[in-house]
């Protein structure tokens, strides 16, 4: 009898990574393609672009599969998860379809416990809860309308504010005046609004800022306050989705993801941590070590019952393969052949 096979995808904003493995955790392919969350380009949009990867990653493969754990930023209500399934399941690319927020890819990556806390920290900020039990606590995670703050946007734009009031006068003097335009290969910040009003400059750039403001916030006053004011944020929604789920006083994992916070800066994974020690002595902190579309894979596992060798080869085989496509080398590669 054939081995069942799951189909995984982290679809994101700026790119989406969709793998194929079976039951026992062998990786049959890994694609990697644009972004594909719904909320960008629309649903039709989105189906285009997995659509397109799936065939390149299928190749010789019989479908459809067995499971499928579309895991997508930019699902954040369950009538968008449903959507979005009914869509899939019309094109029968898989007998049984899950569509999640991205962040419970970030949590099943984080933990094999299958239960816990995990706050996303990339381009925004997002958390999700899952207790013992399956109760999930979310959040809509769309900006200041839904009480948002965080994330490499709102990083990027309050150390664009800081540096426009240092050289104003307006507010304190920070090196941001200096370091914010010569990351974009100018001098001040008047030349920085200029280039970002005159369209020379996408604004949305400024979430390539938050490795600037964290280099920053070693010597720099108002650099660090940005950098506590995100770490608050992260420890806030952590509190937040504790409290929903009545799981403060057990020793729940705090799983953490997304580019900014695993870049690792000391200061503010040191503030995290020091937040949430505060919340109760039994959490335990970490880094989500395997990607995203691990996490997808491993809850498709999940679903159809595989036992613990088939996720740790699933872990080995398909994050090693991430690996080699996050890698210049690769890329490099990748190109010459094309």
């Amino acid at each position: 009898m054939t081995e069942p096979v799951v189909l995984a995808v982290d679809g994101g904003n700026s790119k989406t990574d969709l793998a194929l493995v079976r039951a026992d955790g062998t990786l049959l392919s890994l694609v990697r393609g644009p972004g594909s969350s719904p909320h960008h380009l629309g649903l039709e949009g989105g189906l285009t672009v997995l659509g397109t990867l799936l065939a390149e990653a299928a190749r010789d493969l019989a479908l459809p599969v067995a499971a499928a754990e579309l895991l997508m930023a930019g699902v954040d209500f369950p009538i968008e998860e449903e959507t979005l399934r009914e869509a899939v399941l019309e094109r029968d690319w898989a007998t049984r379809v899950t569509v999640r927020n991205d962040t419970f890819a970030v949590l099943r990556a984080g933990t094999d416990r299958g239960w816990g806390v995990a706050v996303v920290c990339g381009a925004g900020i997002n958390c999700v809860g899952v207790a013992p039990d399956g109760r999930h606590a979310r959040f809509p995670a769309l900006g200041p309308i839904t009480g948002d703050w965080g994330g490499g946007q709102d990083v990027g734009l309050a150390a664009v504010f800081a540096a426009a009031r240092s050289e104003d006068g307006r507010g304190p003097e920070t090196s941001l005046e200096q370091a914010v335009p010569a990351h974009f290969g100018l001098v001040t910040p008047s030349e920085l609004a200029e280039a970002i009003h005159m369209g020379r400059i996408p604004q949305a750039r400024v979430v390539e800022l938050p490795p600037v403001v964290l280099a920053e916030a070693a010597s720099d006053t108002v650099a660090a306050e940005i950098v506590a004011r995100l770490a608050d944020e992260v420890v806030s929604l952590a509190r937040a989705a504790l409290a929903k789920l009545g799981l403060t006083r057990e020793p729940v994992e705090i799983v953490l993801g997304g580019g900014v916070l695993q870049a690792r800066d000391p200061r503010l994974l040191g503030a995290i941590e020091d937040g949430l020690q505060e919340l109760g002595p039994g959490l335990t902190v970490r880094l989500a070590e395997s990607p995203p579309v691990v996490g997808a894979a491993l809850l498709g596992l999940d679903e159809l019952g595989a036992d613990g060798e088939a996720s740790a080869r699933l872990r080995s085989e398909l994050g090693a393969a991430v690996d080699r496509l996050d890698t210049p080398a690769a890329a490099v590669l990748e190109a010459a052949g094309d």
